[in-house]
């Protein structure tokens, strides 16, 4: 009998080990003998797309622009089937002109709160391209309400940057451009989306009037303070 019931605990403490609980998963950044780069974190499959592509990205899937325009932009076809002129309504459909959330006053807040920290020191606070750090030697940027964009230039098209589409404005603070470092890293999404809605506000004051300003207490202050300058 005692023998019996040493077996039988021999196998109930071989059942306790708990084979199906010690599962072969990886710390973040551990090291694998699986894979031949070593790594146990693995890359995105080619292909893979944010689920919310257009709200981190600026530019609309290809499944929106067409697969032909979107090769014939990056020379894959044999043969430039599209005109100039059609390649170059190409180039700015491929960005989405709509922000990805509804416009409020907070967000607008938001953004100029982030524009007056990482882009007025280039910029300026007004967009005139004359920030304290070119007025020292850095190399200018456009003016936001009277220049072309640069990026649209190099492509052989004339845009100015009033008519840009959002998205462009997102690839630029995401990626950079020329002087202009990519700030992915410092604003995440949101915010850059909150800049650039502030920079259209920007681009708006230029050549707005009284009757565009649809606060009354506001508009009235506006024409007192206006009737004051000599």
């Amino acid at each position: 009998m005692t023998k019996k019931l040493l077996a039988i605990l021999v196998l109930c403490l071989a059942g306790c080990q708990q084979e199906m609980a010690r599962q072969p998963a990886y710390r973040p950044l551990q090291p694998s003998t699986l894979f031949p780069d070593g790594l146990s974190a693995r890359p995105l499959v080619p292909g893979t797309i944010h689920r919310d592509y257009q709200a981190v990205s600026g530019k609309k899937p290809v499944e929106i622009i067409g697969w032909e325009k979107a090769a014939a932009l990056v020379g894959k076809l044999p043969a430039d089937p599209l005109g100039a002129a059609s390649v170059a309504s190409i180039e700015l459909s491929i960005y989405v002109d709509t922000f990805p959330a509804p416009i409020t006053e907070k967000m607008l807040h938001r953004g100029q709160e982030r524009y007056n920290i990482y882009c007025a020191m280039c910029h300026d606070r007004v967009g005139n391209g004359k920030g304290v750090v070119v007025q020292r030697g850095f190399t200018a940027p456009p003016n936001l309400h009277t220049d072309l964009s640069r990026g649209f230039k190099l492509r052989g098209i004339d845009v100015k940057l009033t008519k840009a589409p959002v998205g462009y404005y997102f690839e630029v603070i995401t990626h950079g451009f020329g002087a202009m470092p990519d700030y992915a890293s410092q604003v995440p999404p949101d915010d850059r989306w909150a800049i650039i809605a502030y920079v259209r506000a920007l681009q708006l004051s230029q050549s707005a009037n009284l009757a565009d300003v649809a606060n009354e207490p506001e508009k009235q202050r506006l024409q007192k303070s206006r009737g004051k300058q000599p």
